[in-house]
């Protein structure tokens, strides 16, 4: 993890070999102006926080990104849609792609996976959102499964072959010590891949704790995709455990009922401030 120069105030940044115009980030907690419980950098506008605060939040993110976010309505499911610079917010979506510059496909999380993508050469990048429903998907088929064979086959790619070139970066997310789910959690992925059952940890009381982040590297090694980066499930990547510079829906709603979102951003650019 890569808190980076000017930006390190508010984002994270990548360490992965993507092409020069490939740009990302993830926000974190901090630089922003909302007040408690959505203190300060929240993104979300619909977690109760004060929608003016969130619009600054959000223009901080643009002149940070020197690009346009395009915020998704997520909803849990494993639907990707084309993005451009007139996208409006608000289309309802789990991950997103473009070969646009100027635009930023964004992923917001307070607990939940995000994961950017781009190819070898930089030609297009996109962003999943990545909770263990859109993970799991139906009968095997999830949110990156969609994005990867979209985004390939869009691009004149095979998935087999042309999985090979892309990259992928895994941000923070809710680590193993801290996601503690029933038994159909385990149930959605295993009965598809029964290996899956190595990120499913026992606990006493009949629960699982559940490695988000290993489900999905997971998935994507079975689609040859072979350079991951980021999250390696550490603590260091834990929104539950690192309070200061993330949000956390597990943990913040269990205490004071609400809190905010971080957005993970990537785009292709030639401009940047940082």
């Amino acid at each position: 993890m890569n808190l980076d120069g000017a930006a390190s105030r508010v984002c994270l940044v990548p360490e992965w070999p993507a092409a020069s115009r490939v740009k990302a980030l993830c926000s974190t907690r901090s630089g922003g102006v909302s007040k408690h419980p959505y203190d300060t950098l929240n993104l979300g506008d619909h977690v109760g926080d004060v929608a003016q605060r969130v619009e600054e939040n959000r223009r901080t993110l643009a002149t940070t990104t020197g690009a346009k976010p395009v915020f998704l309505k997520q909803v849990h499911g494993f639907d990707l849609v084309d993005i451009a610079l007139n996208t409006p917010n608000g289309v309802v979506a789990d991950a997103c792609w473009t070969r646009e510059s100027g635009v930023a496909c964004t992923i917001m999380v307070a607990d939940c996976l995000p994961v950017l993508m781009t190819d070898l050469q930089g030609r297009w990048v996109a962003a999943a959102h990545a909770g263990w429903r859109g993970l799991a998907g139906q009968k095997g088929r999830g949110v990156l499964e969609v994005s990867v064979e979209r985004c390939l086959r869009a691009n004149g790619g095979q998935a087999a072959q042309g999985a090979a070139d892309l990259l992928v970066w895994l941000g923070p997310c809710i680590g193993p010590e801290a996601f503690e789910v029933g038994p159909e959690v385990k149930d959605a992925f295993c009965a598809d891949y029964p290996s899956d059952a190595m990120a499913f940890q026992p606990t006493s009381k009949g629960s699982y704790l559940a490695d988000l982040a290993q489900l999905a590297r997971f998935r994507l090694e079975r689609l040859g995709v072979s350079a991951v980066y980021g999250n390696d499930s550490t603590t260091v990547w834990c929104t539950h455990t690192q309070q200061s510079l993330f949000f956390s829906h597990r943990r913040d709603t269990a205490v004071g009922g609400r809190t905010g979102r971080m957005a993970a951003c990537i785009w292709l650019d030639s401009q940047s401030t940082f």
